[in-house]
């Protein structure tokens, strides 16, 4: 359990359009993708809510989080639903996709550590928000409207593949979502307002799950997983609940 000054997001309110179901409630070995990320987040953080798809709320109390709450029409939605069940006098909030269930404690505390023990950027700004990312490896190209004909060549110098989990500053997090503006990244509507967003390196293993095969692979990854990343025990919801959801992964 974390310091009392910080509380995290998990984001799991997805309908699971691409991956066919809602990917965040497959097992992974024995334990729902949703808990994995929940557990995760609990070791740095005094409280944890968990945002699920609405109607499902009831469903995912097994999941372990404080509190659950019924997700938005999107991604930012979503997150200010869980937002407004932050305490107020929370300092410092984490969000996390569910959809990444083995990124490590050790990635959390590094994403917490420049908010906690260091308040200001190398130039003496406060850091409103800190964010994992990997430097982009692959050649990216720009491609007509059809999706048929490259059109250009993109510089990759100075690219990030940015993952979750992400820390804000709870006060800066709750300007930002204020407007009700709409983001696939929280950190983008910060530094949208002008906020500083420091950069940390991400984890290989921190994969996000979007199709059915990279739970295959998310497989292989948890059975090398250090004892006691697993969330222990931990059942799914209910199958007649589950049901409505889609199948789950046997």
């Amino acid at each position: 359990m974390g310091p009392p000054s910080v509380w995290a997001v998990v984001v799991a309110g997805g309908s699971g359009s691409r991956y066919g179901r809602p990917k965040q409630f497959d097992l992974l070995a024995g334990s729902p993708v949703a808990a994995w990320a929940v557990t995760a987040a609990r070791r740095v953080s005094r409280g944890v809510v968990l945002v699920a798809p609405a109607g499902q709320e009831a469903a995912c109390a097994a999941l372990g989080a404080d509190v659950v709450v019924a997700g938005g029409a999107t991604r930012s939605a979503s997150v200010r639903n869980g937002l407004a069940a932050v305490p107020d006098e929370v300092v410092v909030v984490l969000v996390h996709d569910a959809a990444r269930p083995l990124a490590s404690a050790a990635l959390f505390e590094a994403v917490l550590e420049p908010l906690l023990a260091a308040p200001t950027s190398g130039a003496g700004q406060p850091v409103d928000a800190v964010i994992c990312a990997l430097p982009v490896a692959d050649t990216l190209q720009r491609v007509d409207a059809e999706g048929s004909r490259v059109v250009g060549t993109v510089e990759r110098t100075g690219l990030v593949a940015v993952q979750t989990p992400q820390a804000f500053r709870a006060e800066v997090l709750r300007r930002a979502h204020a407007g009700g503006a709409d983001a696939t990244d929280d950190a983008g509507l910060v530094e949208a307002m002008g906020g500083v967003v420091r950069v940390v390196p991400g984890e290989a293993h921190n994969l996000k799950v979007t199709m059915p095969a990279d739970l295959a692979l998310l497989e292989a990854l948890a059975a090398a997983a250090p004892a006691g990343a697993a969330p222990a025990g931990a059942p799914p919801p209910a199958s007649t609940n589950l049901a409505a959801l889609g199948p789950v992964a046997p």
